[in-house]
C-alpha cells in the first residue's frame, strides 16, 4: 500500500471537495481504494493469526463509504477527509477501526452505542469494573490509548447507581471506546502493519472486556 498516494489524494480531495473534481479523478480513487482494501485483506489474514476469535472482515465489508451521509448531515462536505474501515467485525459496533487520511488514528469499543449496549456495559461495571480500571491504568495501555471523550457523559450518576459508587466516572460514560492516534510519518514507515498489530494486542483486552459484557 503505498500511502503516501493516498495522502497526496485525499490532500487533493480537500482543496476541491465537490463531485466534479471527484469525477474527473474517479480513476486515481478507484486505484486508491482498491489498494487499500488488499492492504485491509492483508491485515485481516495477520490479525486473524494472532488472535483466535478474530472475526475474518473481507477489505470491501471493512472499508467504508468515502461519501458524507448528506441526507441527515446536509452541512457536511460532499466527501469524507479519510479512508475509514472496521475490522474484526461481528457489527459495526466494537470493530477495531482504522482511519488515514486528514486525522489517523487507530481505535475501538463502542462510539455512542444505543442505551441497550450502555445498560449492559454498565451492569458489568457494577458487577467486576476493577477488570477494566486494571486494563485502562495499565502503564503499556496509558502509554498508547487515550479515553475517546464524546462530551456526553452524564453530570449526574445514572438512574439505579448511587452517585459514591466507586466506578462513578466510568458509568457516566455513554462513549466507551479508545483511540491511537498516528502521525503520517508512522503509517509511511516500512513496519507500520507490525505498528497495527501492536496497538491490535494492546487493545484486546479492552475490546473483549466489553464485547463480553454487551454479549452475555
Amino acid at each position: 500500500m503505498d500511502f503516501k498516494e493516498l495522502f497526496k489524494f485525499i490532500d487533493a480531495l480537500q482543496r476541491n471537495n465537490n463531485k466534479e473534481w471527484m469525477d474527473e479523478n474517479r480513476k486515481c480513487y478507484f486505484k486508491i481504494r482498491d489498494s487499500y482494501i488488499d492492504w485491509l485483506e492483508t491485515m485481516d489474514a495477520k490479525l486473524a493469526k494472532i488472535d483466535p476469535d478474530y472475526t475474518h472482515t473481507p477489505g470491501k465489508k471493512a472499508i467504508n463509504r468515502i461519501n458524507n451521509n448528506l441526507l441527515f448531515h446536509p452541512d457536511r462536505p460532499t466527501y469524507k477527509d479519510h479512508f475509514g474501515a472496521g475490522l474484526d467485525q461481528v457489527s459495526k459496533q466494537g470493530d477495531f477501526y482504522i482511519q488515514i487520511g486528514k486525522e489517523n488514528f487507530i481505535a475501538g469499543g463502542y462510539y455512542k452505542p444505543k442505551a441497550a449496549i450502555v445498560k449492559s456495559i454498565r451492569q458489568a461495571l457494577d458487577y467486576n469494573g476493577e477488570d477494566l480500571l486494571a486494563i485502562l491504568d495499565k502503564k503499556s495501555f496509558k502509554g498508547v490509548f487515550e479515553l475517546i471523550d464524546d462530551g456526553d457523559s452524564l453530570k449526574t450518576s445514572p438512574k439505579g447507581f448511587p452517585a459514591d459508587h466507586r466506578f462513578i466516572d466510568l458509568l457516566r460514560k455513554k462513549t466507551f471506546a479508545v483511540q491511537a492516534n498516528l502521525t503520517r510519518a508512522e503509517i509511511m514507515k516500512p513496519d507500520f502493519d507490525e505498528k497495527v498489530i501492536a496497538i491490535y494486542k494492546e487493545m484486546l483486552p479492552f475490546r473483549r472486556y466489553l464485547n463480553q459484557a454487551v454479549t452475555v
